[in-house]
Formats: structure tokens, C-alpha cells, sequence
């Protein structure tokens, strides 16, 4: 019996060795077969990058970050909800969207930049909004901020920033688009939009989709490998009262970002109070997208969160083209969440967005490296777009047409 017993578990580890990848790479190096294209250089977790020079591509600050940060903070920048099918979608949805490169065009000179609202700036990567910078490095959102001036990148400020508007307008030398959390009550969006405007803010960008508190199991599980006190962390107690965008407003019956009382009566509300360009951020039906059209918005950010928020959405790249499609052309479109790639940002510009903002990466530089590795991350994903512009045959960001992709 026992004799039995050890050869049903021998069996059994043997298969679960001819599944795995690893062992295919084995397999293939002895000679004995494998699959196709076989992954001959794995990242080596055990060898991080001591350097943001050594970064090949965005993921290497990953794990350096990981070894950095604290569990509970890593886990609130990595998490997503549930079972995480929307962040994982995020990124495996490009798969579903192929390049169609033109060939014989001149494409010595690239020119990536890009004008929106009249600013002029050197690429469409722009800095999507993230809270809590200072959690991953005591530099927070200034090491970003100087890094976005360093490549001339529109950068857009959380509302829970650990830096005010005003602080990172100076680090960035030049206005930033100022993210809006309306909270439940009026007088808190009145007082935060004021503000924004008084620093110099050339947009309000508001956050759509945080309608409940998040289920994070990943934030949960690792928090609970955390031996410090967290309840003053990311959205643990009163915690706005902390962040220095808040200074000032009275917020007496608000703790969270999450609002339930966000309809379209209060954006036409918001509407008439911002004078400037006013950004609707979390559309992901085209529906929405036409009705921001016709209530005057001046542009909006295809996003889903980057997968925080809500489980069981599609991915922000597969819902694009039918935004792009309903918006027609009245408005600029942004896109964010799961953006990795120069070729991943091509494709978007490629289907309509106008540019791409991105979250995590630039939070892995960031606590891996401070403002070293923001930039790099930032310099990598701007090489990986000049070269992808050069091999679809597009000097200019004009150049970058819907028939250069296509759906497979």
C-alpha cells in the first residue's frame, strides 16, 4: 500500500513538471523536446538591477521595488480587486490588437511630441495620477514632478497626493493637470478645485469609477505580513485630513474618496465652475464617451483604474476603438492602465487615443530608485515608443493611423 501510495505521488509530480515552463526549458536545452518559443533568459529574481542603467525594460523595477518598500505599501500599489481578472486583462488584451508596419518611409527624424490644450510636450507618455508617493519614497510626488520636467512629460496630481498642487507645479517648473475626487459633499470638490485653479492647474481631471470601498486581497494578504502600524495608511481612518491638498477645507463628515452621489447633474455643476479644460477620467462605455461630448467636456481618459477598483471589466485597450468611434473626433481621448510597452502605447495611438498615461511603472522606478528611476522608466518607455514609431513606418505622432492596427 505504502509502496502504491509513493509511486501515485511520484506520478504526479511528474506531470505537474511536464507542464511547467521551467521544466520545458530544461527539457529543450537536454535535447528532449520543448515548447516554442521557448523564454531562454527568465528575469533572475535572485539578480535585481543595482542600478537604473541596468533596467532592459520597465519590469525590472519591479521587484526592485518589492525588496525597497514595505509589504502593506507594496501591496497597496500592486493590488487589484477580487481575482484580479481586470489587471491581469489590462495587459493581456494587447495580444488581441497586431501592428501593421509600412515600409519605405523616411523614418530618420522621429518627432514624438505632442500638443494638447496648447502645451507642447516631447511624448505622449503622460504621468497618470497616483496617491501616497511619499509611501515608496520619502521623495514622493516631487522626485516625480522633476522628473517629468527633465522629459517634459504632462504630469496630472492625485487629489490624495502626498504633495499639494502648488509644490508640484514648482518641482515640475510648469502647470500639472490637477485629479479631482469630489468626495460626497460639494463643498470639499468646491474647495479642492479652487485651489487647483488658484495654483495654476490648466485642467481638472475627475475620477469616475470609486463607488465603493475596493476588496484588495493582495494589499489585505500582504499588509498582514507588515509589522508596522498601518491604520493611518491609504485610506485606513481619517486619513484625507493628512494629505496636503485638503489643507484648509473643512471636512467634517468625510473620510474617503468614495463617492456614491456622482451623477452627470453634478459634472454639468462642475462644469460651470471650471473655467479651464475640464477632463472626465473611468469612461469605459462608449455611451458615456458621447454624452461627455455633448455636456461640453473637453476630454476624457479611457481607464478603468488600472484594475483597482472593479473586477469583471474588459481591458481599457479593448474598449477603446468603440469610444474612439463614438467620441468622433470632438474630443481628445486619453487612455490608461496596463501600459508597459512602446509598442503597447503605438497601439493605442494607433486606434485613436491622442496619448497614454501611465501609473505603476513609473511608482516601481520611483521606490526602487527615487528620482533616478522615475526617469528611467520614463526614458526607457519614450525609446521603446521612438523605436515602435520607426518600425511602423511613422515619423510623426499624425504619421500613427487606425489601418496600422488591427484586431486578430
Amino acid at each position: 500500500m505504502a509502496t502504491h501510495h509513493v509511486r501515485a505521488s511520484r506520478r504526479q509530480f511528474l506531470q505537474f513538471c511536464a507542464a511547467s515552463p521551467l521544466f520545458a526549458r530544461t527539457a529543450l536545452a537536454d535535447g528532449i523536446g520543448g515548447s516554442d518559443p521557448v523564454e531562454w533568459a527568465p528575469r533572475d529574481l535572485e539578480k535585481l538591477i543595482a542600478d537604473p542603467k541596468e533596467a532592459l525594460d520597465v519590469f525590472d523595477f519591479e521587484p526592485v521595488m518589492k525588496k525597497n518598500v514595505p509589504p502593506a505599501h507594496f501591496g497597496y500599489m500592486a493590488t487589484g480587486v477580487d481575482d484580479e481578472v481586470t489587471l491581469r486583462a489590462n495587459r493581456e488584451d494587447f495580444k488581441k490588437f497586431a501592428l501593421r508596419p509600412r515600409r519605405l518611409v523616411d523614418v530618420s527624424n522621429i518627432d514624438m511630441s505632442l500638443e494638447l490644450f496648447g502645451a507642447r510636450y516631447d511624448s505622449p507618455v503622460v504621468i497618470a495620477p497616483a496617491g501616497s508617493n511619499r509611501a515608496f519614497h520619502p521623495d514622493g510626488e516631487i522626485a516625480v514632478a522633476k522628473a517629468a520636467r527633465l522629459g517634459n512629460h504632462l504630469q496630472i496630481l492625485s487629489t490624495v497626493a502626498t504633495t499639494s498642487i502648488e509644490d508640484a507645479i514648482a518641482a515640475r517648473g510648469a502647470p500639472v493637470w490637477f485629479q479631482l475626487y469630489t468626495t460626497q459633499r460639494w463643498e470639499v470638490a468646491e474647495g479642492l478645485v479652487k485651489r487647483a485653479l488658484a495654483a495654476g492647474a490648466p485642467a481638472i481631471a475627475v475620477t469616475l469609477d470609486v463607488r465603493t470601498p475596493a476588496k484588495w486581497p493582495t494589499f489585505v494578504r500582504l499588509r498582514r505580513t507588515d509589522t508596522r502600524d498601518c491604520g493611518s495608511c491609504h485610506g485606513s481612518n481619517d486619513y484625507l485630513s493628512r494629505k496636503p491638498n485638503f489643507s484648509g477645507i473643512d471636512l467634517a463628515g468625510t473620510s474617503q474618496t468614495v463617492v456614491t452621489n456622482l451623477t452627470w447633474d453634478r459634472i454639468k455643476r462642475l462644469r460651470d465652475m471650471v473655467k479651464v479644460n475640464l477632463v472626465l477620467k473611468g469612461i469605459v462605455a462608449p455611451e458615456d464617451a458621447k454624452m461627455a461630448a455633448v455636456a461640453g467636456i473637453d476630454a476624457i481618459i479611457v481607464s478603468n483604474h488600472g484594475g483597482r477598483v472593479e473586477d469583471g471589466v474588459g481591458s481599457t485597450i479593448e474598449a477603446l476603438p468603440d469610444i474612439v468611434s463614438a467620441v468622433e473626433g470632438r474630443m481628445p481621448i486619453l487612455v490608461d492602465s496596463g501600459f508597459r510597452h512602446g509598442s503597447d502605447i503605438v497601439k493605442a495611438l494607433a486606434i485613436g487615443a491622442k496619448a497614454v498615461c501611465i501609473g505603476r511603472p513609473y511608482l516601481w522606478g520611483l521606490g526602487a530608485f527615487g528620482q533616478a528611476g522615475v526617469e528611467r522608466v520614463l526614458g526607457i518607455l519614450r525609446f521603446e515608443t521612438r523605436l515602435a514609431m520607426q518600425q511602423l513606418g511613422a515619423p510623426t505622432l499624425k504619421d500613427i493611423t487606425p489601418d496600422m492596427v488591427r484586431r486578430v
